[in-house]
């Protein structure tokens, strides 16, 4: 598909129900990922966003951190339930998008315009979601079904050792993604004229 921008915004929803079946090829969601790396604005040009893909057997192995982290936290009567919603929305997929944001990066930015050093942090935040955004939009717009989950800070140490990712990079969201299953439920919107305010 290709979406005019409009329409990629509007079609983007959470997808709860995910199979394993391989819509688009792993060459080609790097290509999204690489893009976005590329293209996606930062404050300063600072360009903090880190950005992992785990497909399949690291996929796997992701959620099952997730589970065993949150089994040991949790009492087992919760974890079932728990545990059911894992293995049937984000498991079930076939590629999880791991969003880290480079803290060194970040002090690094603090300390070179330390006029704006308080708000580097906030801006790092926003650079990610930018991110998160175009990604879900460019899955959305392959046919494939995502969400975005915050199973951070729980998983992060665990994440960075299975991976040997750097002690700097700060987990910010995963996004489980894979064949839709089942349609997402119909969205309510507020009213625009509460949100949205002009002036001449």
């Amino acid at each position: 598909m290709n979406r005019s921008f409009k329409e990629a915004l509007q079609h983007r929803r959470s997808y709860y129900a995910l199979g394993s079946e391989r819509l688009v090829d792993r060459d080609d969601i790097e290509e999204m990922v690489e893009f976005a790396l590329m293209h996606v604005p930062s404050a300063f040009n600072s360009q903090s966003s880190r950005v992992v893909l785990l497909m399949e057997k690291a996929h796997r192995r992701f959620w099952q951190i997730v589970k065993d982290t949150l089994q040991a936290q949790i009492p087992a009567e919760a974890f079932a339930k728990t545990e059911k919603k894992i293995n049937q929305n984000f498991a079930s997929g076939y590629g999880t998008l791991l969003f880290f944001e480079d803290r060194s990066v970040v002090q690094m930015m603090e300390r070179k315009f330390s006029i704006y050093s308080s708000f580097f942090a906030k801006w790092s935040q926003q650079t990610s979601a930018m991110h998160q955004l175009s990604l879900w939009c460019m899955l959305e717009d392959r046919g494939l079904g995502a969400s975005l989950q915050h199973y951070n800070p729980l998983v992060d140490e665990a994440t960075r050792q299975e991976w040997g990712l750097p002690p700097t990079w700060e987990l910010v969201a995963q996004m489980p993604f894979g064949y839709p299953l089942t349609m997402p439920a119909s969205k309510s919107h507020e009213p625009v004229a509460e949100r949205m305010r002009v002036y001449e």
